[in-house]
């Protein structure tokens, strides 16, 4: 009887991971059709990556709803009904879709949905899992959100291949229907401790403006703030154009050397390369200081973009090593803006520092992509060798000046 909890414990753990992962299955479709659709449709670089940033805008608007929803009603009503949205989103994708205007829609249906799976999906987790294994499954669950989005850039890939586009979203529209059935089935039901007695929604409530004034004006709490969202801007944006500028090298070695596997595929697997490197800049950053750390890595990861657009025309190698490389670089400080974050905060406005926190990174997921379009239209376009080194600069710059910043406190 006595190793019950435990076994509970890592069946809860494993089941929310799985689940995690099936509904991450749309987050990365567009990504990985991007050159195609962008093509199809005749949009420009700067309305594609407007598709790419309305997936954050349906995420940043609902994810204090959904989250503040999980104290009134059971968590996995919440997941389910983010996992019918999600499906929707993408199943309307494949189905209804026909240009930019429509696409937004989707994609913004699709961030929703998502955001109302993600925190939730984490409170479910938290509230029933304590002690080590707690942390342990956190720091796992929230590791495999790049897992998901390899998965998710992997599978689209594969099946646009073989069946079209439509396709490839109508079947990224199974993984969350999936999650969804998967936690109502294998979560036992809790009543929220403060259902019944908890205070009516408000803007207040969501969106605590009075207490982020505060903590705007602490210089290390904004700093780390102000950091993270340079890190998603980055991240994101990278992210969303990782395919295409894959898709543009490969055109320089039209019947030459290029690339030998499916381009989705090659992106998938540098971003499940990615993941550690997170975690182990973190245990760099308690060896050497955070702000030192963070200095570096953002001056890394800046400078490698730039270093990565102006190497299209490489050898396929070369270009998959400083891509693998840049994409570690851009993970590497993730986990110790958010530990630094976590340590600046004062105890009493923690919460909403967090909330702050995720609000201006995924604001910050959202401007990316569309920042990184807008320079390659205005630097010549898609195959203009210079757009895509000026692409990549637009979205290194906050990461280097942050690293500028950083250094100079780190100094002081």
């Amino acid at each position: 009887m006595g190793s019950d909890p435990i076994f509970s414990a890592r069946r809860v753990g494993a089941l929310m991971l799985g689940a995690h992962i099936l509904s991450m299955a749309g987050f990365s479709t567009f990504a990985a059709l991007l050159p195609e659709l962008r093509a199809l449709w005749r949009l420009s670089n700067s309305e594609a990556g407007v598709v790419s940033g309305m997936f954050f805008v349906g995420y940043a608007s609902t994810v204090s709803y959904w989250t503040a929803l999980t104290d009134r009603i059971d968590g996995r009503r919440v997941y389910a009904t983010g996992g019918l949205l999600a499906a929707a989103g993408s199943a309307g994708f494949g189905l209804l879709a026909q240009g930019f205007a429509s696409a937004v829609l989707f994609q913004v249906l699709l961030g929703a949905g998502i955001a109302a799976m993600y925190m939730p999906g984490l409170r479910l987790l938290s509230d029933r899992v304590s002690g080590a294994a707690q942390s342990r499954y956190i720091a796992f669950y929230t590791s495999f959100f790049g897992i998901g989005t390899a998965l998710s850039l992997a599978a689209a890939g594969a099946v646009s291949a073989t069946a079209g586009w439509h396709w490839a979203f109508i079947a990224a529209a199974v993984g969350p229907l999936a999650a969804g059935a998967l936690v109502l089935a294998g979560i036992e039901a809790r009543a929220p401790a403060a259902a019944g007695s908890a205070a009516p929604f408000s803007l207040a409530t969501l969106f605590p403006v009075a207490a982020w004034r505060k903590l705007l004006a602490d210089r290390p709490v904004a700093g780390f703030a102000l950091g993270y969202a340079m890190h998603c801007l980055e991240l994101f944006g990278s992210r969303s154009w990782m395919v295409a500028f894959l898709a543009f090298s490969a055109g320089l070695h039209a019947g030459g050397a290029s690339f030998p596997w499916n381009l989705p595929v090659i992106a998938a697997f540098v971003n499940v390369c990615a993941v550690p490197a997170s975690i182990l800049g973190n245990e760099i950053a308690l060896k050497i200081g955070r702000r030192r750390w963070i200095s570096m890595a953002m001056l890394g990861s800046g400078a490698g973009g730039i270093l990565l657009g102006g190497a299209a025309g490489w050898h396929w190698i070369a270009v998959l090593a400083i891509l693998l490389v840049y994409s570690m670089l851009v993970m590497a400080e993730s986990a110790t803006l958010t530990a630094g974050m976590v340590a600046a905060a004062p105890a009493e406005l923690r919460g909403s520092a967090m909330g702050l926190y995720s609000l201006m990174g995924f604001a910050g997921g959202m401007i990316g992509p569309m920042v990184f379009g807008a320079a390659l239209d205005a630097a010549g376009g898609a195959q203009s060798g210079a757009g895509w080194v000026i692409a990549y600069g637009a979205i290194g710059a906050g990461c280097l000046a942050s690293s500028f910043v950083a250094w100079r406190r780190g100094r002081g």
